[in-house]
């Protein structure tokens, strides 16, 4: 196998599309309308044609697809939709419009004369839906859905693991990079620039979030915003960063300490470290995502770092950053083969410093397959 048959799979958006038409029994519906764009971006399986903008949507019924878009996208579209079990159109009409004109022309039983929506459709597109469907003599058939297609999106299929591995291996380089950059004297902001400048340097197609890098008092602060504060002696730094690559991210975090840490400082990435790796052995499928999350604050707890994490363990990687499932208390469901998640215990002590060690990987028939390369071993600078 090359790898490009390792990232690539030319039945994904066929597939995709399947696993959304069979939840259609079960939510009463005879179409889906899906307007989030990651959604319409696993859905269709396309490669560099979505950017932030919101302007499609993709119109689902039992037996056709059509991708709704506008002139600045459908030369990419119609390329990339070819050989693929969809049509794409760009009618200059608004997505309510589009969708009305779809479901006034399919003949609807009373059993499933319901089309399914977004629950993250904003009032705004909702009014238009009522709009258009009043305008074409069509009563409401809105059913508000929750979390369909993320909930699909949240076990991953081979290559999107092999993108996530991708991503991550750029991520592993930064590092790398970066411990070898660093200094006492040096701005956070300056640190994050030459880390971020990195990994588009290196391969990645973006990065998945903006970078965190934050020294001494800051590292308390777990989305702390890198700004002029300097880097000293004595201090550890929090260093949260992933690269995207062929439209999926990676999520890392390590903390490295510029001198011999402390005693206190040493204690507290010990735990880190324990909770950690405790947590990453106990992952497969089976457990949930509560349980994972209390493992953690049981370790933490017993090294005296009791209710200094604040936030959830980890969460589901992917198209987004964060996905479905998550590592926290309100999640009481099994984790599945195929869930990529991260595993990222934090101990926070306002006013002093703060500290967070996270991997991510794949949950596997028989535990979890760790993407980060990068050690668990303290860094000194």
């Amino acid at each position: 196998m090359t790898v490009f048959d390792e990232l690539n799979d030319p039945k994904a958006c066929e597939r995709h599309l399947a696993c959304l038409r069979e939840t259609f029994p079960e939510l009463g519906v005879g179409a889906f309308l899906v307007r989030d764009t990651s959604n319409i971006q696993w859905l269709t399986a396309f490669d560099d044609v979505f950017d932030e903008e919101a302007a499609h949507a993709l119109y689902v019924c039992p037996d056709h697809a059509w991708l709704h878009t506008d002139s600045r996208y459908v030369t990419a579209c119609e390329n990339a939709a070819r050989l693929k079990p969809l049509e794409v159109s760009a009618e200059r009409e608004t997505h309510a419009q589009f969708a009305a004109k779809r479901w006034g022309g399919r003949a609807t039983g009373a059993a499933d004369a319901l089309l399914g929506i977004e629950d993250g459709v904003s009032l705004a597109e909702y009014r238009r839906l009522q709009k258009a469907f009043a305008e074409a003599d069509a009563e409401e058939p809105f059913v508000e859905t929750d979390g369909v297609v993320v909930g699909l999106r949240a076990v991953k299929d081979r290559y999107e693991i092999a993108r996530m591995r991708g991503a991550q291996s750029i991520t592993d380089a930064a590092f790398e990079h970066i411990v070898r950059y660093m200094r006492p004297g040096m701005m956070e902001r300056q640190v994050q620039l030459e880390l971020e400048e990195f990994m588009l340097r290196h391969g990645a197609q973006g990065l998945a979030f903006p970078s965190i890098v934050a020294t001494g008092p800051n590292g308390a602060s777990p989305h702390a915003i890198p700004g002029a504060t300097m880097l000293e002696a004595g201090q550890c730094v929090v260093l949260d960063f992933g690269a995207r690559s062929y439209g999926y991210c990676s999520d890392m975090t390590r903390t490295v300490f510029l001198g011999e840490p402390d005693p206190e400082m040493r204690a507290v990435w010990d735990a880190l470290r324990e909770a950690n790796e405790s947590v990453e052995a106990m992952l497969r499928p089976g457990v949930t995502g509560k349980e994972a999350h209390e493992r953690a604050e049981e370790v933490l707890a017993a090294a005296g770092f009791g209710g200094r994490m604040g936030h959830g363990l980890g969460h589901g990687v992917g198209i987004d950053i964060h996905e479905e499932p998550v590592l926290a208390p309100r999640n009481e469901r099994p984790l599945v083969a195929g869930n990529v998640v991260t595993v990222e215990p934090g101990i926070y002590l306002p006013g002093k410093f703060g500290m967070r060690l996270e991997d991510f990987g794949v949950v596997t028939d028989d535990g979890f397959d760790v993407f980060t390369n990068s050690t668990h071993d303290l860094v000194v600078i």
